[in-house]
């Protein structure tokens, strides 16, 4: 099992990111970076940033820190660990949660929902990470 929100774990996403040909051929004309963000609560006492920098089917770079100023992506996407952890286990999807202010998304709206196969393939690359959550 690997922590959930470490550098271990976005190394992990990454790999299986970069695994995946259905995630490949939902995002072939994907290109955008992400900060996944786990804000602060009573299991995490800072919020983490995981970075995602996908292009066109593959994951080019992913860790994660606690300096929001590491980079600057064009999308952040934030919400409380017990959220992520839900979207990780398929009990939420991540789009409805957007609508439904259970996360938030700074960025382009339009082309997150323009891109909804890619956004299903990424959770489901979420799901083969062995994780271990906060308790």
């Amino acid at each position: 099992m690997i922590k959930f929100a470490t550098d271990e774990w976005a190394k992990a996403l990454m790999e299986k990111i970069n695994e995946s040909e259905a995630y490949a051929q939902a995002a072939k004309t994907w290109e955008g970076d992400f900060y996944f963000i786990i804000e602060a609560d009573d299991k995490i006492p800072e919020p983490i940033y995981i970075y995602a920098d996908l292009w066109h089917g593959k994951c080019r770079e992913a860790f994660a820190t606690t300096d929001p100023s590491a980079k600057e992506p064009i999308f952040r996407m934030s919400g409380p660990v017990r959220n992520w952890r839900r979207v990780i286990e398929k009990q939420l999807d991540p789009l409805q949660a957007i609508l439904t202010r259970q996360f938030t998304l700074k960025g382009d709206m339009v082309k997150v929902m323009r891109a909804v196969k890619a956004a299903q393939e990424l959770v489901n690359c979420t799901t083969l990470v062995p994780t271990e959550f906060p308790e």
